[in-house]
């Protein structure tokens, strides 16, 4: 029960550390498009993008792959600006295509965000004969963490929406516009070449 609990609280305290602000970032420029109202598409984004980050952190702790770490830190940033400027550009429409499209960007670029963490969590399991079960529970951790980040940012895009009236299109604009900018900020620090 203690390493259950140790790697829990390691997937937890991975997504919810305000220093991993690219996944809170994240989270916000998937999930601000959605409403309670489709609260079951929410809870396959979060598991989608548990599944990516997952499967990657998989592939490098059984040393599958391997991938440059700056590419993959710069890769980040670039997934959270590409989420956030096709909000820009899709926030008038509320069809499920758009919705849909970030299901899939959810797991695609789970992957790459597991990538990014890939090295400290080889560090962290590191000589251990089984590491399907630590990963599966960061995985939980992960998971409880997402979720409780997208209810808060289903909260805030309920309040301001429905109490304040803030158009849902605007509130789309500005959240992502928002993230974008700390996203470009965020490619500049890290870039590679």
């Amino acid at each position: 029960m203690d390493d259950f609990l140790l790697y829990f609280k390691m997937g937890l305290y991975h997504v919810l550390d305000y220093l991993a602000i690219d996944h809170i970032l994240f989270l916000i420029v998937l999930a601000v498009v959605f409403t309670f109202k489709q609260w079951k598409k929410v809870l396959w984004l979060v598991t989608l993008f548990t599944l990516g980050h997952s499967t990657s952190l998989a592939l490098a702790a059984f040393k599958i792959v391997e991938i440059r770490v700056d590419l993959i830190e710069f890769l980040i940033p670039l997934t959270i600006f590409i989420t956030g400027v096709i909000n820009l550009f899709t926030a008038k429409r509320t069809s499920n295509g758009k919705e849909n499209l970030n299901l899939i960007f959810a797991l695609f670029f789970g992957l790459i965000h597991g990538l990014g963490f890939s090295n400290y969590f080889k560090m962290m399991i590191g000589q251990e004969e089984d590491k399907i079960l630590p990963l599966a529970e960061f995985a939980l951790g992960i998971e409880a963490a997402q979720i409780i980040i997208v209810l808060a940012i289903l909260s805030f895009g309920y309040l301001f929406i429905n109490l304040f009236r803030v158009n849902r299109r605007d509130w789309i604009l500005v959240l992502s516009s928002i993230v974008i900018g700390f996203a470009i900020q965020m490619m500049m620090d890290r870039v590679f070449w």
